[in-house]
């Protein structure tokens, strides 16, 4: 008999609270077995790989399980992060997503995944609610190397101001949008301007900067590095290519190797001053906290799945955890990785005692 519309979804939404509760609370390999396993095979492991084989999750069913909570904790004055992910996994067979993507943490290639984001942070919150994953499905040859390699259909640039589009659809309540270097495009920034919303992003120290609109008309442009700002000293004026006004402040900061690095940033609202820029984009760092709960807390990397719908649907189900332990931690006031540590000392002490009762018997 043929399964109703109604009832297929009550059962998909039954295996989607099953699985991630299943990557919050597994602390090895995230495996349909394993999960049967844990639920004394009252569910099979062929039901949980159909399950997976036959779903095709969206950054669309992301916003529909998550827009409750969202509407619940936004304001205008919310933050929207961009930043993209990569998440190395050597040894899964190569295809249009698992595939050579480059890591800036790494400053090199590696074999994996790449997935782009969209944070949105509001009173100590953090929701994602949006992501694409990095598909390079164009393979080509390299005119120098001769060999095959893989391209995208759309650069990360261009599916940033997609989802930023989707944010405003969805009539997201923020003003600012934070990014890192890598997405501080003059594109980027003329298309979040055009929606009337804010942009704070790290820049780098070569970029072109005018002093004044006359120094823009008459080209005289210069590096901002060769500016030489002092820590938190700030500028107005012109970034070479976008037509708005600006303010670029120089942030000075110590490495854990004693050395000092400088962080250019660039705002479009000119109402701040250096240290409100300064204060609103250490927010930015909320992503780099997602991104490190994804791998460490949700199971992201530990799935053998190898067909890239079951990898992109467990990629999926991977951020809803996220999105369940960040409810949890509203609820229960405590970090991912406390909550973790709590679910790890529990199971401990149960194996603990079932050790003991088995060396009594």
């Amino acid at each position: 008999m043929k399964q109703k519309p109604e009832e297929k979804a009550k059962k998909i939404n039954e295996y989607i609270d099953l699985y991630t509760d299943f990557l919050i609370s597994q602390f090895g390999y995230a495996t349909a077995t394993g999960l049967s396993a844990t639920l004394d095979n009252e569910v099979s492991h062929d039901q949980i790989t159909r399950f997976l084989k036959n779903s095709e999750f969206t950054s669309k069913d992301l916003w529909k399980r998550v827009k409750k909570i969202v509407r619940e904790i936004e304001s205008e004055d919310g933050c929207l992060i961009f930043d993209d992910t990569v998440q190395e996994k050597k040894w899964t067979d190569e295809n249009d997503i698992i595939c050579w993507h480059y890591d800036h943490t790494k400053g090199k290639s590696v074999k994996g995944l790449n997935i782009l984001n969209m944070l949105y942070y509001n009173n100590e919150v953090s929701i994602p609610v949006g992501f694409e994953i990095i598909k390079k499905d164009i393979l080509y040859s390299d005119i120098k190397t001769k060999k095959q390699k893989r391209k995208s259909k759309k650069t990360k640039n261009e599916l940033l101001r997609d989802m930023f589009d989707v944010a405003i659809a969805n009539n997201l309540k923020f003003k600012y949008v934070l990014m890192d270097i890598w997405f501080a495009s003059n594109e980027n920034f003329e298309h979040i301007a055009s929606k009337n919303k804010e942009f704070i992003a790290a820049i780098k120290g070569n970029r072109l900067f005018a002093k004044s609109l006359d120094d823009k008309y008459e080209g005289k442009f210069a590096s901002i590095d060769s500016l030489q700002l002092s820590d938190k000293e700030s500028v107005r004026g012109y970034l070479k290519g976008y037509d708005k006004e600006i303010i670029v402040v120089c942030r000075v900061f110590t490495n854990k190797d004693g050395s000092r690095g400088t962080l250019y940033l660039v705002c479009s609202d000119l109402t701040l001053d250096s240290n409100s820029i300064s204060t609103i984009y250490e927010k930015r760092w909320k992503v780099e906290e997602f991104h490190k709960s994804l791998k460490s807390n949700v199971n992201l990397a530990k799935s053998p799945t190898k067909k890239v719908k079951t990898q992109s649907n467990h990629i999926f189900l991977s951020i809803l955890a996220f999105f369940k332990l960040e409810c949890l931690k509203i609820k229960h006031n405590l970090n991912h990785f406390a909550l973790r540590m709590k679910l790890l000392i529990k199971a401990n002490r149960i194996a603990y005692n079932e050790l003991q009762r088995l060396k009594c018997a």
